[in-house]
């Protein structure tokens, strides 16, 4: 699954004018946050825990693992500084990247015009349509057709991207808002709720671990995302060492390595 290069473009051009919107802000105070990176020897990022294949942390091992743990460290390595993972997500995005808990949240950061309101981003590095999850016993949805109907429980998880898009999209069914990706994920296996709507790389990891669930994809484009870093506007220098960051993890290989390590490389984005 290859994202085509018309499909891509566009959001490219929204990741660049979120960049320049926030450009407007006035300096961070106290001078570069990437000069107190270099004085601290330490870089903080966030990360949400329970991103399969992104920044997924084993429950039994503790262990934290992702193509954006990957490149969180390879950011370090650039760096010259150790790296601080620091736990969030997508409800608390921008109150802990602006209340300055991180310094940058590297969890695939879906890019949509109410975040970039409030957070700078870098250029994309993935980008990922929208996946419906099923219970294999659910006889209501056989295919992403019979999603929006009368009749049908659609679930997402509070915060996420896939909230405010299918509060716009969806016409016959209804949308049922849940606190956590878990409590989405139980109301359909419970069968309070028909599907719930994720992204490649949850859906991936997650069919992988679920043996009662199976995917329904859209026949054609849905609505693709693009994912970036994250940070706090008004900080150019420190926008601007993320940015050749991201260039060189593409340019030189470790991206797309990383992304076939995890099986995200059919959405690493040019």
């Amino acid at each position: 699954m290859k994202y085509a290069a018309r499909f891509i473009q566009p959001l490219l051009i929204l990741a660049a004018l979120s960049s320049l919107t926030a450009q407007a802000a006035p300096p961070a105070a106290g001078g570069s946050r990437l000069e107190r990176i270099q004085a601290d020897k330490l870089v903080r990022v966030c990360i949400w825990p329970d991103y399969y294949s992104i920044t997924y942390r084993n429950p039994k091992t503790q262990v934290l693992s992702g193509i954006d743990i990957d490149m969180a460290n390879e950011l370090g390595k650039d760096l010259g500084v150790a790296v601080r993972f620091v736990d969030s997500s997508f409800a608390k995005l921008v109150d802990d990247v602006t209340q300055d808990r991180c310094d940058v949240a590297m969890f695939a950061v879906g890019i949509t015009p109410l975040r970039a309101e409030k957070l700078r981003f870098t250029h994309p590095h993935l980008a990922s349509d929208i996946y419906a999850v099923a219970a294999k016993t659910n006889r209501r949805i056989r295919s992403w057709d019979d999603i929006d109907k009368a009749g049908s429980v659609v679930a997402v998880a509070k915060g996420t991207l896939h909230e405010p898009v299918m509060k716009d999209k969806l016409q016959a069914a209804q949308l049922l808002v849940l606190d956590t990706p878990f409590a989405r994920e139980q109301e359909v296996q419970s069968g309070r709720a028909d599907v719930f709507m994720t992204d490649y790389p949850y859906s991936q990891r997650f069919l992988a671990n679920a043996d009662w669930a199976r995917l329904i994809s859209p026949p054609g484009t849905y609505h693709i995302t693009p994912y970036a870093y994250a940070l706090k506007p008004g900080d150019d220098a420190w926008h601007a060492r993320l940015e050749t960051f991201v260039s060189a993890i593409k340019r030189d290989g470790r991206l797309m390595s990383a992304a076939k390590r995890h099986k995200l490389d059919p959405i690493v984005a040019p």
